[in-house]
């Protein structure tokens, strides 16, 4: 490496698609600074972005004074038209939300509401219109139609921000793994860096890096595995997304139906509680370190938190049988038998904050910064859709604060 490239103006720890649009951003604004980027693995996508579940998502799940409202409901627009200038693939599908029974209904007119108020294409719909959209659908009394949702292949778009974070003069350093802070350097199994900023961005790993910097002192990250599971070719196929209401008081969006950029059918996803950071298998990259530490953070979950962390670590876990999770799903859809869902994807692993103060699922992006770094501690999903507005917010942050 040349001296410029382990001393760059800014250096982004992470290559994920936040890390990768807030590199570009900054290289967009300061043509004449030194932008890099590290990555621990040899190749990018390896975690959360690679392994996401490629819906671009609207905005109306949110209220109005989140920064994910704003974000999302921008984010798509923007993320759109990246692909379309990179001929990548977009379906533009749509979703549906239904509900599965009268207690529902209401949620659905909050949600038009969320819709409303963040500038966001959602329409009321009846049972008629929207079996019209797909015809298996079921709902009771109503349901929402999102025309904007759309679904692309996340590993694409990433390489494909990679290139752009490229074209813009951004070094990209794969297979180099943050190992520590000394004062203004950057420890790494490649050598050290001395960067004049830091930009954490390190996803599963970003609270560890943050608090090496002074940072993250009341939250901390604990990982959810997401699975999903994969309809058969000769399944029955579906037009639309179908989502079921939420449960608005966690950010997880329940079991639902995700028509892929090519059109294949999955159902899903889970959101397991985790042992370790990366724990994709039942031992894989397994880490004794980790195990105490995350293990710690649950029990202490279960004794005493202001949701019900048992209950929802124990349906989660239902959720890796075949039949459960697929019984959650025929609720939302006809036609839907055990056996033409039988493949499970790549697992993906959410990284989500916790405020170990209030013992809280933090549910909106969570940024801490000083004159020296800048920590994404919350990249909260939708975070994909949201990463190109979300990197101009960032480089604001740090323009301001210089």
């Amino acid at each position: 490496m040349t001296y410029s490239a382990t001393n760059p103006d800014f250096l982004v720890i992470g290559a994920g698609v936040v890390g990768l649009s807030i590199a570009r951003e900054l290289a967009a604004r300061h043509p004449d600074c030194r932008v890099t980027v590290l990555e621990k693995e040899p190749d990018i996508g390896a975690h959360a972005s690679g392994r996401n579940s490629g819906v671009i998502h609207a905005g109306f799940y949110y209220t109005s004074d989140s920064l994910k409202a704003r974000f999302t409901r921008d984010g798509n627009r923007a993320l759109k038209e990246f692909c379309a200038r990179r001929k990548l693939r977009i379906r533009n599908c749509g979703k549906l939300v239904v509900a599965k029974n009268e207690e529902e209904v209401p949620v659905l007119d909050t949600l038009l509401e969320r819709g409303r108020k963040n500038g966001v294409e959602l329409s009321r719909v009846t049972p008629r219109q929207a079996r019209a959209i797909e015809p298996r659908v079921k709902t009771c009394g109503a349901a929402l139609f999102s025309p904007t949702t759309a679904s692309i292949d996340p590993l694409e778009v990433l390489r494909a921000m990679a290139d752009a974070a490229r074209e813009a003069g951004v070094a990209i350093h794969a297979g180099v793994r943050y190992q520590g802070r000394d004062g203004a350097t950057v420890r790494t199994d490649k050598g050290v860096y001395t960067p004049g900023y830091v930009v954490n961005a390190a996803g599963l790993h970003a609270d560890t890096i943050a608090k090496d910097f002074g940072f993250s002192k009341r939250y901390h990250l604990l990982p959810f595995k997401g699975l999903y599971l994969y309809a058969s070719p000769d399944a029955p196929q579906l037009a639309t997304n179908v989502y079921p209401v939420p449960n608005l008081a966690n950010p997880f969006l329940g079991v639902h139906f995700t028509v892929t950029v090519d059109g294949k059918v999955k159902i899903g996803p889970t959101a397991i509680p985790c042992f370790w950071r990366e724990q994709y298998g039942w031992l894989e990259n397994f880490d004794f370190g980790e195990l105490r530490e995350i293990v710690g953070r649950e029990i202490a979950l279960f004794a005493g938190a202001d949701f019900d962390f048992r209950r929802l670590a124990v349906e989660e876990l239902r959720k890796q049988f075949r039949p459960h999770i697929v019984g959650l799903a025929a609720e939302l859809v006809t036609g839907v038998r055990v056996a033409d869902y039988r493949k499970w994807g790549r697992p993906g692993i959410r990284a989500q904050l916790v405020d170990a103060k209030k013992r809280r699922l933090v549910m909106d992006f969570v940024i801490e910064h000083g004159s020296r770094s800048l920590h994404v501690l919350n990249a909260v999903s939708p975070a994909f859709t949201c990463s190109i507005p979300f990197a101009r917010h960032v480089a604001d942050l740090i323009d301001g604060a210089a």
